[in-house]
């Protein structure tokens, strides 16, 4: 347990740390950049919704950076096949079929755009987000570990898109929106990209580190009404089921599955051990919950005719 404390301590100053060499490149988005660190440290996937301009593409170069570890980027387009990104065999000059590695094999994949490639190529990342591991050529290689997908998704020009199926949606950690800046962050944009540049970013943590934290936040114990909690809180969604919400009953087609509770715990776990507590409380939970549903419950006509949106029958649940 002292093993334990001393690793949580060192955690939360590496996560300060890393908060402070993002936001040399990154203004404010601070809500943003904590769900994506959540979701590292949880060993969990993070999509990133925001019209063009926001820097996401940035972000999460800029998070990459602060971490030492493989980071590849791949541009979805339409015209994307699977082999492009977990690879392919070839023959080489032995007249040998040799496996040439795609660029799923890295620790950081950015999915930039992943709703612009033809639902063939998105499935073949289904598989390496939920078993770590991928099949081509008749064998299953594992990847690297830790392994991450960031993906990036455009709310608008949604002609020539292909919406992501609930199946891969619900392997996403969270959702997070990005919104635009304040006034004052704007200009500190402004300043910042239009002066001198700010060179590259220090590495503050290794794979090995991440993969000792996210055992140690893995074996954090949680409090029996924290766990409850968070499976009330998933039934809620769930119209015409025992335990759910009035409003949810009204406004929603289904709701999330448990999948959704197993995330409500390990992002409360993970979030109490970056601001340096040993065990997670309601605050932990209420506070990922909105980026963990928001993906998971699906709204009827009725709540689409009266334009209430999924976050406010969130906060309604959380309530």
């Amino acid at each position: 347990m002292e093993e334990q404390a001393k690793l949580i301590d060192q955690l939360k100053l590496k996560y300060e740390d890393l908060k402070k060499e993002i936001s040399r490149k990154i203004v404010g988005q601070e809500e943003v950049i904590d769900k994506i660190l959540i979701s590292i440290f949880s060993n969990g996937h993070c999509l990133l919704i925001g019209v063009p301009g926001l820097a996401k593409t940035l972000m999460v170069t800029a998070i990459s950076e602060t971490l030492e570890l493989d980071y590849k980027r791949i541009q979805f387009t339409p015209d994307l096949m699977p082999s492009d990104i977990i690879g392919t065999e070839i023959l080489d000059q032995n007249r040998e079929f040799r496996f040439v590695k795609g660029p799923l094999f890295a620790n950081i994949i950015l999915a930039d755009e992943i709703n612009r490639t033809p639902p063939k190529t998105q499935s073949a990342l289904l598989e390496a987000m939920q078993e770590r591991e991928v099949t081509a050529a008749g064998a299953t290689r594992p990847l690297a570990q830790p392994f991450f997908v960031l993906a990036t998704q455009n709310p608008i020009e949604q002609e020539g898109t292909y919406p992501l199926p609930e199946a891969q949606l619900d392997r996403f950690m969270f959702s997070v929106i990005l919104d635009y800046p304040t006034e004052a962050e704007e200009i500190a944009i402004v300043e910042n990209t239009t002066g001198q540049e700010s060179g590259k970013l220090n590495r503050i943590i290794s794979g090995e580190e991440i993969l000792k934290y996210q055992a140690v936040i893995r074996q954090m114990p949680v409090p029996k009404p924290i766990t409850e909690y968070a499976v009330k809180l998933v039934a809620k969604t769930r119209p015409g089921r025992p335990g759910s919400h009035p409003m949810a009953d009204q406004y929603l087609n289904w709701g999330a599955g448990p999948r959704a509770s197993q995330f409500l715990v390990a992002g409360a776990k993970t979030r109490a051990a970056l601001q340096g507590k040993y065990s997670p409380d309601l605050e932990d939970v209420k506070n990922v919950a909105e980026a963990i549903l928001r993906h998971r419950i699906f709204r009827n006509y009725k709540a689409e005719a009266e334009h209430l949106q999924v976050e406010n029958l969130i906060r309604e649940f959380i309530k």
